[in-house]
């Protein structure tokens, strides 16, 4: 799936970056198997599948394919659009199919649908529920139009999204991945038989629950309370607490009691994430190999106040949750089993582009890129060092390379390069942070969401702390000094041609003394 999704796709977002997720599901929605891809989007697709099943119900017919954004329906963020198909055996469904992919452009209030000012989620660009996108086999390009660009442009400083064509033929890669799914699922159950299959998927499941119950009850012998808590903070001072018990039987509680209320900007996360993150940290600490799968929440049972900025409102601005809030929530959870010092906390997203032009009863395609930029990984009792330069914990993307970036867009990539030194100090060191310099050879709007710009990546056991990330945007005059500004975490400013945007990202905490 995940190939096919790569080659037949356009957009620089999910062919260069592969920032898009593909996942098999049983007949329930529950998580069986995935590529590895991005775990932000793989722990919460399950979440999306149980909720169209329940909205479409016993409307799914063969040729369906649903499409879906909302965060109160199972999404993460909106750029995340997740492209549902249910695979039928003798008029009845036996599997699902999913994929979802990062879109580079939505709408909303700016290019790249990644606002850093976004207050209501209107402003974050097209939203959905659920819709047929495919219904019995017709593609419904009319109601995709209508979502991508009319509903979005109806509210204040927002329009559709800026480059509709992308948009419309990475959503048709996702179908024709999908397509592939179900091909490749009907020969398998050709090849073993219809019962053998399912068996093996809920024996996946099985195992992966007996491994978390196992790394659990270990867990429990090393603090016989079987209580664990911890804490961290975002960068305007929200809070995120945890609270683990831990039973005899190796089964847990996840309590997020204490952590700060819904959020006034777009740092809020849908519980999905927060059930992403959980996932993706007992996968990580699971000895065993094992495929990530739904099993592995199967011993937790995970306690979210409502209204806090893990269970917002559904109005709320969600864009910086599935990016940045998700990274604190590994970083609380690993500190908290005393795995690992924080990483980075960030994905560091860069957005730059133009609005589309209407003019003359003619529409003008506009354009939004976006990227995430590694940072440094925090270490850990069991690793020697932190790694420099990656893509850590909930993101697993790769960086467009220069020679593409610069050929499709007009900007010239001056620096890319590791921070020396902005790991923090231990027996283990962490993991430095990067460098990149990019330069702006049009005028167009550029857009940073980013964290750990306040707080530092803290240690673990000791170690340092790793630095905090830093933006810059260097204004260039034809007759003057440069002007170096600090842009802060969350910014939008207009470039000039000339103009540089300098991003340095966190490094990891060290461990141990």
């Amino acid at each position: 799936m995940g190939r096919t999704l790569e080659k037949t796709s356009v957009s620089t977002n999910i062919k260069e970056r592969l920032d898009f997720s593909c996942a098999l599901f049983d007949q329930h929605g529950n998580l069986v198997a995935n590529a590895p891809h991005i775990p932000v989007h793989l722990g919460s697709m399950s979440h999306a599948v149980k909720f169209q099943l329940d909205r479409f119900s016993e409307d799914l017919q063969e040729g369906d394919v649903i499409l879906v954004n909302h965060p109160q329906a199972g999404g993460t963020h909106l750029p995340d659009i997740t492209i549902i198909s249910p695979v039928f055996h003798d008029s009845r469904i036996i599997f699902f199919v999913a994929s979802r992919g990062h879109h580079a452009d939505i709408g909303g209030i700016s290019p790249g649908s990644m606002p850093p000012n976004s207050r209501e989620l209107f402003q974050e660009g097209a939203s959905s529920m659920g819709m047929k996108i495919v219904n019995r086999g017709e593609f419904q390009e009319e109601a995709v139009r209508h979502m991508l660009l009319e509903e979005p442009a109806q509210y204040p400083e927002c329009s559709g999204t800026r480059n509709y064509r992308d948009v419309l033929s990475d959503l048709k890669a996702q179908i024709a991945a999908n397509h592939r799914g179900i091909a490749l699922l009907s020969q398998l159950c050709a090849e073993y038989g219809l019962e053998v299959v399912q068996e093996y998927m809920a024996h996946i499941q099985h195992t992966a629950e007996a491994a978390v119950r196992l790394l659990l009850k270990e867990t429990r012998v090393k603090h016989p309370t079987g209580q664990l808590s911890g804490h961290d903070f975002m960068d305007d001072g929200s809070k995120i607490s945890l609270h683990v018990d831990i039973s005899e039987d190796g089964s847990a509680l996840f309590d997020f009691t204490g952590t700060s209320p819904e959020i006034y900007g777009n740092t809020n996360a849908p519980p999905s994430v927060t059930h992403s993150a959980i996932i993706y940290c007992l996968r990580c600490m699971v000895q065993s190999d094992l495929p990530l799968n739904q099993g592995c929440l199967a011993p937790v049972r995970v306690v979210i106040p409502e209204n806090s900025f893990l269970s917002p409102s559904s109005t709320a601005a969600v864009v910086g949750g599935n990016v940045l809030t998700s990274q604190r929530l590994c970083d609380v959870i690993l500190a908290t089993f005393g795995v690992a010092a924080a990483s980075q906390g960030c994905m560091n997203n860069l957005t730059f582009g133009i609005p589309a032009i209407e003019e003359g009863g003619m529409r003008y395609e506009g354009w939004g890129y976006y990227e995430t930029i590694a940072g440094g990984h925090g270490a850990g009792r069991d690793w020697q060092k932190g790694q420099d330069g990656v893509h850590t914990n909930m993101t697993n993307t790769k960086i467009t390379d220069p020679e593409i970036l610069e050929r499709r867009y007009p900007v010239i990539l001056h620096r890319f390069m590791l921070r020396e030194g902005s790991g923090g100090t231990g027996m283990h060191p962490g993991g430095n942070g990067c460098i990149r310099d990019i330069e702006f050879l049009e005028a167009m709007s550029v857009s940073l969401l980013t964290e750990r710009r306040v707080f530092q990546p803290p240690g673990l056991d000791g170690g340092g702390n790793g630095a905090c990330g830093l933006n810059l945007w260097e204004r260039h005059f034809e007759h003057k000094d440069k002007q170096v500004l600090n842009l802060g975490g969350k910014n939008s400013v207009f470039v000039q041609p000339g103009d540089h945007i300098v991003i340095m990202t966190p490094g990891g905490g060290g461990y141990g003394k």
